[in-house]
């Protein structure tokens, strides 16, 4: 990966965790945590590595998403917005009275989302539904699922896992956000599931690990993954929850809340500096800058 493409996505990525603070603390309500572990892992996925066109968002040959830890949606929702899907101003409508952008994935109403999800352990089910579907009718499509790691408690996960090596699923890339922490705290004192690599190798899947936060590592991964054959993939991204707010990292307490006023006005003064720095390294113009730093642009686009 050229030193432009990264300093590229680590912008985009800086503005989509702006963009999902917004969203929360104006709904009052959201899960900032899993999703700002998670963003550089979306951002890669929707800017460089799945076939899509926002254009043809049910293009029938297009490479599937599936958000398996469905109520990442500040994560998904702000990377859609970014990648062209629908304006950001749409974002406003997040958890909103009357608004069509619910707090979980919503397929129906949010243009781009593959899969409404939201009850953990069922996106990867589908996930392996979409990849079954593409093996029988002959399509070369891919498909991912980003799951948690809190998630992997659930046992349909690896119901799931399985029947994905029964069939031979190699156009299956499943990747795990380990980031050590859920809602109840660190995941190896709620229910202990190390070592995840060699309980997907006893599943028949081939098990690959990387930095979730560093671009070449989460890259190299996922070009590993489509060399892959015969068998699905998993790659587990060791990530930091909370990632890019200094008060929120390592901190299992920011699972789902919302910040309050002052707290909001020191993680938008933390992401606002990174933009702007990784903006600059990324060679953004000033406009393109002042419009990432806007945030969430009302209806007449200010």
């Amino acid at each position: 990966m050229d030193t432009n493409t990264r300093a590229n996505l680590a912008a985009t990525a800086a503005q989509a965790r702006l963009l999902g603070l917004e969203m929360v603390y104006s709904a009052a309500s959201g899960h900032l945590g899993g999703s700002f572990s998670a963003m550089d892992i979306l951002t890669l996925l929707y800017q460089r590595e799945l076939r899509v066109d926002p254009a043809r968002p049910g293009d029938p040959d297009r490479d599937r998403f599936v958000l398996s830890k469905g109520h990442c949606t500040p994560a998904l929702y702000p990377t859609l917005a970014l990648r062209g899907y629908f304006p950001a101003a749409e974002l406003g409508q997040f958890r909103a009275i009357g608004g069509h952008m619910s707090g979980h994935a919503e397929m129906h109403h949010v243009r781009g989302v593959d899969m409404s999800t939201g009850s953990l352990g069922q996106g990867i089910s589908a996930a392996v539904g979409m990849a079954l579907a593409g093996k029988l009718d002959g399509k070369d499509y891919r498909v991912y699922a980003l799951l948690g790691d809190g998630e992997l408690d659930e046992g349909q996960v690896w119901e799931a896992a399985m029947s994905a090596a029964k069939y031979r699923l190699d156009n299956l890339c499943a990747i795990v956000d380990v980031n050590g922490l859920q809602i109840d705290g660190p995941t190896d004192q709620v229910m202990p599931t190390e070592p995840l690599d060699q309980k997907f190798a006893a599943f028949g899947w081939h098990a690959a690990a990387c930095d979730g936060h560093d671009f070449d590592s989460i890259d190299a991964a996922l070009a590993a993954a489509r060399s892959e054959k015969g068998r699905p993939t998993v790659i587990l991204a060791r990530t930091v929850k909370g990632k890019g707010v200094s008060f929120m990292e390592n901190n299992a307490g920011w699972h789902g809340k919302a910040p309050n006023a002052e707290q909001y006005q020191q993680a938008r003064s933390e992401l606002a500096a990174q933009v702007e720095t990784l903006g600059r390294q990324a060679g953004w113009s000033g406009d393109r800058l002042s419009a990432a730093l806007t945030g969430i642009p009302n209806k007449e686009g200010n």
